[in-house]
């Protein structure tokens, strides 16, 4: 009987022994594991940055692509950018960031807002190169599949574009109005998400629409995509 206690005592003492062992290396190995970063936002204000593309010009219907060419907006774009003041109403902005081309300029003076506004040059559209002002279908015909993320001719490329999104992201400091166009503000929300420049393409976007990019705990987000008001009915349309 003594003989069958003092067996059981020597293995649950070699068993506690291993088992203290096996703590001491898990415990060294978490030591030694490297800590995943975690990414926060270091700003001390909430950060927002709010985006309005353009409203309606002649091009943006048509479906020609327009970046230097300086085009007004139509008289419904006109209209569009009127009918956004609402879905605008509740934000107070930091600043207010533009493109210098009139049919964003335009747009932002018809939203009606009180905010210090900066122009960027680098909130200018995608530069098409020789593609200006010619269709996606006119395109096609000698390039075949081609759309405007495989880089217009003559252009900028994907990257370039990338590039001056960064710079805006960069500057923005708590919530800012970004007012700008179509392509260059898709690769500046991929750019944001952490994505490459080159899944804008995911990102389709409206004339007149408002979007919202945040943050859910340390994590960018887009809280809000392609949002439009209806525009009213107008006899004198």
């Amino acid at each position: 009987m003594d003989v069958v206690v003092w067996g059981v005592l020597g293995v649950l003492t070699i068993a506690l022994v291993a088992a203290g062992v096996l703590d001491t290396v898990r415990g060294v190995r978490r030591r030694r594991a490297p800590e995943r970063p975690v990414v926060v936002d270091v700003r001390t204000r909430p950060r927002h940055l709010v985006l309005v593309r353009h409203g309606q010009t002649e091009w943006s219907e048509t479906g020609q692509h327009t970046s230097n060419t300086d085009i007004p907006l139509t008289e419904i774009g006109r209209q569009e950018a009127i009918s956004l003041r609402e879905v605008l109403a509740p934000w107070t902005f930091d600043a207010i960031f533009v493109s210098p081309m009139i049919r964003a300029r335009d747009t932002l003076e018809l939203l009606d807002r009180d905010e210090p506004v900066r122009v960027l040059d680098d909130l200018r559209e995608w530069d098409y190169g020789q593609d200006e002002g010619r269709t996606t279908t006119e395109i096609r015909m000698d390039r075949p599949g081609w759309t405007v993320w495989d880089g217009p001719r003559g252009g900028e490329s994907v990257d370039q574009v990338a590039t001056r999104a960064r710079r805006v992201i960069h500057e923005a400091d708590g919530d800012v109005l970004i007012v700008g166009h179509g392509h260059q503000l898709r690769v500046l929300a991929a750019c944001w998400l952490g994505l490459d420049a080159y899944d804008g393409r995911l990102l389709a976007l409206d004339p007149a629409t408002v979007s919202v990019l945040g943050f859910e705990r340390e994590q960018r987000v887009v809280q809000a995509w392609n949002v439009s008001s209806p525009v009213p009915e107008d006899d004198e349309r």
